[in-house]
C-alpha cells in the first residue's frame, strides 16, 4: 500500500468499530442491564472498601493501604471500558475515534500494568509480615509503602506510554472492525496491514517486565511464606497466615492467569471470542470480586463495616 492510498484510507475510515459481545448475544438488553449492575456494584464495593481503610484507625496498616490502592485502580480500570460500552449499546452506536481509542488503550495499559506491580508489592508485604515480623514496622514503614505505590503507578504509566503511541501509528487496513468490546492491543493489531514482528517483540518484552517478573516476586514470596508457616507450631498462627494469604492468592490467580493468556500465549491459541471472554475476567469480574474477596474472608474489614453501619444507624436515630 503506497502512502497516498494509506492517507486516503485513514482519512475516509477515521473511526474504529467495536464489535463487542452485545452483537453476539440473544438478549443484548438483559446483558446490558447485568453489566450495568455489575459496574455499579464495583464502584460501590470498592468505594466502601476505600472509605473503611481511611476512616478506621485499625486498618491504617501497609496491607490495607495497598488494598485501598488496588480498589482505586479497579474503579478506574472498569470505568475506562464499561461506560463507553454501555453508552454505545443504549445509543445504538459502536464507533470509537482513533484519539479516543488511543486514550482508552493508554489508560487501560497503565492501570493494568500498575495493578500487576501492586500485586507483587502486596505479596512482598505479606512475606515481610509473616517471615520477618519483628522487622516489619521498619521494612514496611509509611515512606516505603508510599515509594512502592508511587513506583507501581509510575511504571504502569511508562508501560502505557511505550505501547500506545507505537500501536496507534501502525497503518490499518480498510477493515476497521475491532472484534472486542474495547481497544485492547492484540485485537487492534490484527487490523494492521504492515509487518508487526518487531512490535510483537517489544510487547512481549513489556509483558515479561510487567507480568513474569511480578509473578516471580509473588512466587518467591509465597514460597518463603509457606516454608515459614510449615515451621509454625501455633494452630492460630497457621490459620491467620493462611486466611491473609489465600485472599491475595485468589486475586492473583484471576488477574495474572487471564492476563498471561491474552498477552503472552501464541496467536494459535487465540480467537476473538476467546479473547473477549478472557478479557471479561480482568476488566469486569476481578474488579467486582476484589471487595468481596478482601471483606468476606477478613474479620478486620467485616468488623469495620459493621462498626460503620452501626454508627450510621445511631446517627440516623438521633436525627429522627
Amino acid at each position: 500500500m503506497d502512502n497516498t492510498s494509506w492517507v486516503t484510507n485513514n482519512t475516509k475510515w477515521s473511526d474504529f468499530i467495536l464489535v463487542g459481545f452485545f452483537s453476539q448475544s440473544k438478549h443484548p438488553f438483559l446483558l446490558c442491564v447485568v453489566i450495568f449492575v455489575v459496574f455499579l456494584m464495583t464502584l460501590f464495593g470498592n468505594t466502601i472498601l476505600i472509605l473503611l481503610v481511611y476512616s478506621q484507625a485499625h486498618l491504617h496498616t501497609p496491607m490495607y493501604f495497598f488494598i485501598s490502592q488496588q480498589s482505586l485502580m479497579d474503579m478506574m480500570h472498569i470505568s475506562v471500558t464499561m461506560p463507553k460500552m454501555l453508552m454505545d449499546q443504549v445509543m445504538g452506536v459502536n464507533k470509537i475515534s482513533a484519539p479516543e481509542c488511543g486514550m482508552q488503550m493508554f489508560l487501560y495499559l497503565s492501570l493494568a500494568g500498575s495493578e500487576c506491580l501492586l500485586l507483587a508489592a502486596m505479596a512482598y508485604d505479606r512475606y515481610v509480615a509473616i517471615c520477618h515480623p519483628l522487622h516489619y514496622p521498619i521494612l514496611m514503614n509509611h515512606k516505603v509503602c508510599l515509594l512502592l505505590v508511587s513506583g507501581c503507578w509510575f511504571l504502569g504509566s511508562v508501560d502505557g506510554f511505550m505501547l500506545t503511541p507505537v500501536t496507534m501509528t501502525f497503518p490499518f487496513g480498510r477493515s476497521r472492525e475491532i472484534h472486542h468490546f474495547f481497544c485492547e492491543v492484540p485485537a487492534l493489531m490484527k487490523l494492521s496491514c504492515s509487518d508487526t514482528s518487531l512490535y510483537e517483540m517489544l510487547r512481549y518484552l513489556c509483558c515479561v517486565l510487567m507480568l513474569l517478573i511480578p509473578v516471580i516476586v509473588i512466587s518467591s514470596s509465597y514460597t518463603f511464606i509457606l516454608l515459614t508457616i510449615h515451621k509454625m507450631n501455633s494452630a492460630e498462627g497457621w490459620k491467620k497466615a493462611l486466611n491473609t494469604c489465600s485472599s491475595h492468592m485468589m486475586v492473583i490467580t484471576l488477574f495474572y492467569g487471564t492476563s498471561i493468556y491474552n498477552y503472552m500465549l501464541p496467536s494459535s491459541y487465540h480467537t476473538p471470542e476467546k479473547d473477549m471472554f478472557v478479557s471479561v475476567f480482568y476488566t469486569i469480574i476481578t474488579p467486582v470480586l476484589n471487595p468481596l474477596i478482601y471483606s468476606v474472608r477478613n474479620k478486620d474489614v467485616t468488623g469495620a463495616l459493621k462498626k460503620m453501619l452501626s454508627v450510621g444507624s445511631v446517627f440516623q436515630e438521633n436525627i429522627m
